[in-house]
């Protein structure tokens, strides 16, 4: 294909492009939009695990991990195909380009920006490559960033639950978190943006449409209205649960990781009063200790935070509430781990995400004195995810005998496993079809979750068929 190319740019061929994703929703959904560019463009997207020309790896920088694996990646596209080109683009290429650039095979670099041009680039990056040259680094100042990257979906996903980006950038500046430094600060979709991507998904029969965003609770800080009053996350997601797509109606509606102190009555009000509304909540506590969270930086302590809690299960009886812990974080004694443990217990989550500590270069944690061992992490991450396991299995057990909506998503050798709105694996031999809420009668623990049969009564298939 490289050999066909004008290095000019006079013409040019379409070429076969394959992508991997780490991290986060947000970088799933942006690749969903690449995608989309590169189908538009007449080019080719094939399964990562095949022969490419252009091989796109959207990195992770969230933990030391993810950019170990983003490293991991790259030099297996460069093995596979040792004539491709290699784009390294996201967050782990945002913060670091020369590190990305110097990793063998790496002929672009894009950071979370500028995704937009993604199919200009590669075939600029061709061209660089046919002649000989070096990486080209796209990768720009994230911090002056001003704008939303407003780039359309062209391409519906290859998933049953849509993703639909609304918001960019973060200026909370955790003290653990490198994030604000990838993403930039804080910028917001238009609500008429919104309102019509959301309508194309809907339009394409998805019944289950997820706002993820990097700091999705700050929607709308950075658009005012006439009057001086700011957009808000209900408003984004009022325009959504009031498309009018004809035929098709959207069945079900999911936040994203949300900060509970920007949770607000409106949001809480919205969520109760609408049945679209999924009764699940993903609210990030990382720890249960005051003193952690004084450290980690985070803007509230565990009494505001349990109140929080508290209200919106008196407001929303039956709400999933989920949440992320971090362990071992500098200076966490065994006394302030067996506080946050205790804390997690009484706040009883549905689902709860434990992550040792990792050290981000460049942020305030990493310069802290008194880091953990890693053994010691280690045995504390084993006891949180017990009590974690223990808290998901009696959420699941307080539903059985239940009918509830679910979203099948997979079938594995005749097993199809799905969602419920309170975010519970559910499995079942029936058949179901994917993509397609079903009402099924949860009947008993089975895995990760619960097993269940068909109910005579479903929702109607609303005509998007991935199967």
């Amino acid at each position: 294909m490289f050999e066909k190319m004008n290095i000019k740019g006079e013409s040019r061929s379409a070429y076969s492009v394959a992508f991997m994703t780490l991290g986060c929703k947000v970088n799933q959904y942006e690749t969903e939009t690449m995608e989309g560019l590169f189908v538009s463009g007449g080019h080719r997207v094939v399964p990562f695990e095949e022969k490419a020309d252009v091989y796109i790896i959207n990195t992770c920088s969230v933990t030391m991990l993810g950019e170990k694996k983003s490293r991991q990646i790259i030099r297996r596209a460069s093995r596979e195909n040792p004539d491709a080109l290699i784009c390294a683009t996201g967050c782990y290429a945002q913060l670091s380009p020369d590190s990305v650039a110097s990793i063998e095979g790496v002929g672009l670099i894009v950071g979370t920006q500028d995704r937009g041009r993604i199919v200009e680039l590669v075939d600029e990056a061709l061209r660089n490559k046919l002649a000989g040259g070096e990486a080209i680094n796209d990768v720009g100042d994230i911090m002056r960033a001003e704008e939303f990257e407003d780039i359309p979906l062209s391409r519906m996903p290859s998933r049953t639950r849509a993703f639909l980006k609304i918001q960019e950038g973060c200026e909370n500046f955790c003290s653990y978190c490198i994030i604000p430094y990838t993403r930039g600060p804080l910028r917001s979709r238009p609500l008429e943006s919104v309102r019509g991507e959301a309508r194309k998904l809907i339009e394409a029969g998805f019944a289950e449409i997820v706002l993820t965003g990097i700091h999705l609770g700050a929607y709308g800080r950075d658009i005012a209205r006439e009057g001086g009053n700011r957009v808000t996350l209900a408003d984004a997601a009022r325009e959504i649960l009031a498309a009018d797509c004809g035929e098709h109606r959207l069945r079900r509606l999911r936040l994203s990781s949300l900060e509970s102190i920007e949770l607000s009555p409106e949001l809480i009000t919205l969520i109760r009063d609408d049945a679209r509304f999924a009764r699940h909540l993903h609210l990030p506590l990382q720890s249960g200790s005051d003193d952690v969270l004084r450290a980690m930086n985070r803007h509230y302590d565990k009494a505001a935070f349990a109140r929080l809690v508290e209200n919106v299960r008196r407001e929303v009886p039956g709400i999933a509430i989920s949440t992320d812990i971090i362990v071992g974080f500098p200076g966490e004694t065994d006394e302030m781990f067996e506080e946050s443990l205790a804390f997690a217990r009484e706040m009883s989550f549905s689902r709860m995400h434990v992550f040792p500590f990792s050290a981000r270069p460049g942020t305030p944690a990493a310069r802290m004195n008194n880091q953990i061992p890693s053994a010691v992490k280690k045995e504390r991450v084993h006891m949180m995810e017990r009590a974690a396991h223990e808290m998901a299995e009696k959420f699941h057990a307080a539903h059985i005998g239940e009918t509830a909506g679910v979203l099948f998503e997979s079938d594995s050798g005749g097993i199809k496993d799905g969602l419920t709105g309170t975010y519970v694996r559910v499995y079942t031999e029936d058949d179901v079809r994917l993509g397609e809420i079903t009402e099924m009668r949860l009947v008993r623990l089975h895995k990760d979750g619960v097993w269940a049969e068909k109910n005579d009564e479903k929702i109607p298939w609303q005509g998007h068929d991935l199967t």
